[in-house]
């Protein structure tokens, strides 16, 4: 019986020796810490950033260019001043590239309406302007697609119901949105011709569900970003005179 109770007063030892302090969360306390123009201003690197500021400053409120009116991208239901411009921008200013690279001319150029993120005001056009308007990163590519996939690329333009920029393009609905008229360069579209057409790095992804790109014969990258077509273009345009035009309409 000793060795029983000895056994046991061991057992009971080494369990509290093992046993582990648990703990459990009960709370969780949070606080708001609001920041306000009272917090004072490090003047040492206030007085290094100053002179990048200014310089920054200086350069996106050159002026390029100058509006008549005032543009929007809600101007409109299948075309939009803004967004004739954006794609005419990229077409005058991309080809150019394209065909000195390739012997080759753009087409036509899609992009997306919801990539314009800013309206023009009337008045002077800045560097600010070009990235307000366009304020991502994307890229212009040209992706050669066949007559299919260009009816593909109509199709998609048909249903979206948005005034998504074209350039290159005109095209009829009738009042159901079925496709009446189609032309590129105001020719029908050919099945087997190839067509190439310029958009950016991300529509050609799969951006805005626009898959129809990815069935194509080449693609090529021209390392020219969206907002640097549209700055070379307002440089050489004194006033800018965009419209809504007949390139992508609905009739009544």
């Amino acid at each position: 019986m000793k060795y029983k109770h000895l056994f046991i007063l061991l057992l009971i030892i080494v369990l509290n020796s093992c046993k582990q302090d648990t703990y459990s969360l009960s709370k969780i306390e949070g606080k708001q810490i609001t920041i306000t123009d009272t917090l004072a201003t490090d003047k040492a690197i206030d007085d290094f950033v100053k002179p990048f500021r200014e310089s920054i400053n200086k350069d996106m409120d050159a002026v390029l260019s100058y509006a008549p009116e005032t543009y929007s991208k809600s101007d409109g239901d299948l075309n939009t001043a803004i967004g004739n411009l954006m794609a005419d921008a990229v077409m005058q200013e991309s080809n150019p590239i394209f065909n000195k690279r390739t012997g080759k001319n753009i087409d036509a150029v899609i992009l997306n309406h919801g990539g314009i993120r800013s309206i023009i005001s009337k008045g002077n056009i800045t560097t600010r302007t070009a990235f307000e308007i366009m304020p991502f990163e994307n890229s212009i590519v040209v992706v050669a697609l066949k007559g299919q996939q260009i009816d593909s690329m109509t199709h998609y333009l048909s249903q979206a119901k948005r005034a998504h920029p074209v350039s290159g393009i005109q095209l009829t609905l009738d009042k159901t949105y079925n496709i009446t008229q189609a032309l590129i360069n105001n020719n029908p579209i050919e099945k087997d011709k190839t067509y190439y057409v310029a958009t950016n790095d991300y529509l050609y992804n799969g951006g805005d569900r626009m898959r129809f790109f990815q069935v194509n014969d080449s693609l090529y990258t021209l390392d020219y970003k969206i907002r640097n077509a549209m700055i070379d273009y307002f440089k050489k345009t004194d006033t800018i005179k965009p419209v809504i035009d007949n390139r992508f309409i609905q009739t009544k």
